[in-house]
């Protein structure tokens, strides 16, 4: 199973906003940081914001930061946001046509292989990836002066 870059980028941009805590932080500078666009990272962030993850402050100073404490938030609540579909194989997607559904035991198998994905993704949060503040902060170019101030 592969992510999507859209996942990839939300579970980025809420360490970010863990890591630059309890600044805000400025859409310009994560999409600089990771090397995005911009208007692909507005993109990502709406679902995240109309789900409670993020949260956006208007104004001058304005910007994104956390909706509630990183602690909270899984990394299955984000990707389960973020990915369309978990269909490991076609005899997931409704009106497949296998003539083995029902008889065959991949179906059942990768069930229970995506169940224990979901459950190791339930145990780790953007905390426990924001863990390591200072040297996250480093890497993506963050100092303790660029620290937009919350409103």
């Amino acid at each position: 199973m592969r992510l999507t870059r859209q996942s990839n980028y939300a579970i980025r941009t809420l360490v970010y906003c863990a890591v630059n805590e309890p600044g805000l932080s400025r859409v310009a500078e994560i999409a600089r940081a990771y090397g995005i666009s911009e208007l692909f990272l507005f993109k990502l962030i709406k679902p995240l914001v109309e789900s409670g993850l993020l949260q956006t402050v208007r104004g001058r100073h304005g910007g994104i930061k956390l909706g509630k404490p990183a602690e909270e938030i899984t990394l299955l609540e984000t990707i389960r946001l973020t990915e369309e579909n978990f269909a490991l194989a076609e005899c997931f997607e409704d009106g497949a046509d296998c003539p083995l559904i029902g008889e065959c035991d991949l179906n059942g198998a990768l069930r229970e292989a995506l169940g224990a994905f979901f459950e190791v993704l339930s145990r780790h949060t953007i905390a426990d990836l924001a863990s390591k503040k200072r040297s996250i902060r480093e890497r993506l170019g963050l100092s303790a002066d660029e620290a937009v101030t919350a409103a």
